[in-house]
């Protein structure tokens, strides 16, 4: 099977080259894109992101965005001015898409369902006439002498080409059908391959989970599926908002970072979590060690806040109803220790809190006097006041390793930025070749920043290809 120009992928990076490659083609053109889809369905990880709604893109000039490319991102820059992300949401709303902008400049769909957006690009490449295949796993890619490329998939079809762009993305969530085959092709055909690493992902605080036994794949590799202990099922599903995360490696460098915090059934995630996850996994895997700090009130100074405790401490303990609770007998410290805590944090991070800073409530067993009763005596609860608001400004976690490509948001590493053309994304090495999306060395943070990589370096390559392929049959 012939077809001018092939895409192997249909993700987010594959689908916009698709869509760039066939309107880029000259009118009257006969030129044919396809594109191989290992999947039932292309797209499926786009469906994934922004936990289920999709963050398209995020609304920064260049200066701003290319803040939050951790590789090189002169690489993108091209990409970027091509398709800003505000002809991004121009492209979709034209197509019949509403969007809302976010805190952060981020941009999702107004419906918040991941697969309006999957929907509306598909129809979009569908309407330019682009051959979408499915269920057409890729096992080896050749280039073929004097120029254009054959491409063997598991069933026995065999395409040609003469221009190929990979678009395979990365090896983060292999359920969508990232399992890292691109990476094996472009080697196979003279690229280096950057170490890949996973990135944006979980960070599992020692206690967390059961490890004894665990096999770990990579070292620091904690995998989701590991069961959690009675500390970690206490935390699981607390979200912190405005905190201060401030990471320490090796016991001596430190960075300090400022948003939202979840604990979940992976471990610490969030916007801040993610934020430093790619630094903390590189550590892990290196053998290094990682420390977290959390500050839950970093606004306030720790003698401020020690103050502000113990005034609380004293209206709680003064209050009417604490006294004539229980039919005048009061209540105890430890449901006072509790009502406080609420005054101080979500309700829903008090038990957490409680199990990983068992310290701060101390109770000891108060004996009464001996009676013809035998002896008696009542627990009596105290709480270290001075230790809980440094515990507030200062909360302690070692981590123990991360969530691996099983549920990270990206993959770090890949083909090598330095061997792909910035201005089109052809291949320094191969004539012919384009590469778009995760497949390259290109990883950013959390808030849109990916997803929009994909779609802008997945433009180019297709319209690059396209322009170079009619060229070529004016010649």
């Amino acid at each position: 099977m012939k077809s001018d120009i092939l895409i192997i992928g249909g993700g987010a990076a594959g689908l916009m080259a698709a869509y760039g490659a066939a309107k880029a083609l000259p009118e009257g053109s006969k030129a044919t894109v396809t594109v191989l889809e290992k999947m039932p369905r292309p797209g499926r990880k786009i469906l994934f992101t922004g936990k289920g709604r999709c963050n398209i893109t995020n609304l920064k000039n260049w200066n701003e965005f290319s803040k939050h490319i951790r590789t090189n991102p002169n690489l993108v820059k091209p990409s970027f001015y091509n398709l800003t992300p505000e002809n991004m949401v121009e492209f979709l709303e034209s197509c019949g898409l509403e969007t809302i902008v976010e805190r952060g400049d981020r941009v999702f769909p107004y419906s918040h369902r991941a697969s309006d957006v999957l929907d509306t690009i598909v129809d979009a490449v569908m309407r330019q006439g682009v051959k979408l295949l499915t269920e057409r796993e890729v096992e080896l890619v050749k280039e073929v002498p004097g120029g254009g490329f054959e491409v063997f998939c598991s069933g026995g079809e065999v395409f040609e080409c003469e221009r190929l762009i990979i678009a395979t993305g990365g090896l983060s969530y292999p359920v969508t059908g990232s399992t890292g085959d691109g990476y094996k092709w472009a080697e196979f055909l003279g690229h280096r391959i950057v170490p890949c690493f996973p990135s944006l992902t979980a960070l599992v605080p020692r206690g967390y989970k059961i490890l004894e036994g665990a096999e770990p794949v990579m070292k620091g590799h904690i995998s989701r599926e590991t069961a959690m202990t009675a500390a970690g099922e206490s935390l699981k599903g607390a979200k912190l908002k405005n905190i201060n995360l401030t990471v320490t490696y090796d016991g001596s460098v430190k960075e300090t970072e400022f948003g939202d915090l979840d604990f979940t059934d992976g471990g610490i995630e969030g916007p801040v979590g993610f934020q430093v996850s790619r630094k903390c996994v590189k550590t892990l895997m290196n053998g290094g060690r990682v420390a977290f700090s959390l500050d839950l009130k970093p606004g306030v100074p720790l003698e401020e806040l020690t103050q502000r405790v113990k005034g609380l401490w004293n209206e709680i303990k003064n209050d009417p109803r604490t006294c004539e609770a229980k039919g005048g007998r009061g209540i105890n410290g430890k449901e006072m220790y509790r009502i406080l805590l609420g005054k101080l944090m979500p309700w829903d991070l008090i038990p957490g809190f409680q199990a990983w800073n068992p310290d701060i409530l101390k109770a000891s067993l108060r004996r009464n006097d001996y009676s013809s009763r035998g002896a008696s005596g009542r627990m009596t609860y105290d709480v270290d006041l001075i230790m809980l608001a440094k515990t507030l400004k200062d909360w302690r976690f070692d981590i123990a390793g991360f969530v691996g490509y099983e549920r990270c948001v990206i993959t770090a590493g890949g083909v090598s930025t330095d061997e792909v053309v910035a201005k089109t994304m052809e291949s320094k090495v191969r004539k012919g070749l384009y590469f778009c999306g995760e497949i390259i060395d290109m990883d950013c943070d959390t808030g849109g920043y990916n997803l929009h990589c994909a779609f802008a370096t997945g433009l180019l390559a297709g319209q690059s290809a396209a322009k170079s392929l009619s060229l070529a049959y004016e010649g």
